[in-house]
């Protein structure tokens, strides 16, 4: 399985971004994908994910703000950003999950200025 995330960029505080993860490879293999959020100097923190059934879940810093979803046509898994904070900068990574492990794509930054 590869993951491929993209959407990162800069953006004022109060603003939005769409992320997308793009998927590849044995996909039906997949329990889910989770969006992960690591800050410069703090450790890699889960963000949203959504599980192979269409659960959703979020972190409590972001919900009310972040939406995820996945395009199953397009093998894309999103996660649209509204109303950015300057503490919601940092590297994006999207991971897919199953029960024999995990697998990390590459992370896009998102940077937001106050």
């Amino acid at each position: 399985v590869q993951l491929q995330a993209s959407g990162g960029g800069v953006v004022q505080a109060g603003g939005s971004l769409r992320l997308s993860c793009v998927i590849s490879g044995r996909i039906f293999s997949l329990n889910g994908v989770a969006w992960y959020r690591q800050a410069p100097g703090k450790q890699r923190d889960a963000v949203a994910g959504i599980s192979s059934g269409g659960s959703t879940n979020y972190a409590d810093s972001v919900k009310g703000r972040f939406t995820i979803s996945r395009d199953n046509a397009k093998n894309t898994v999103y996660l649209q950003m509204n109303s950015l904070k300057p503490e919601d900068t940092g590297v994006y990574l999207c991971k897919g999950y199953t029960v024999a492990g995990d697998y990390w794509g590459q992370g896009t930054q998102v940077t937001v200025s106050s």
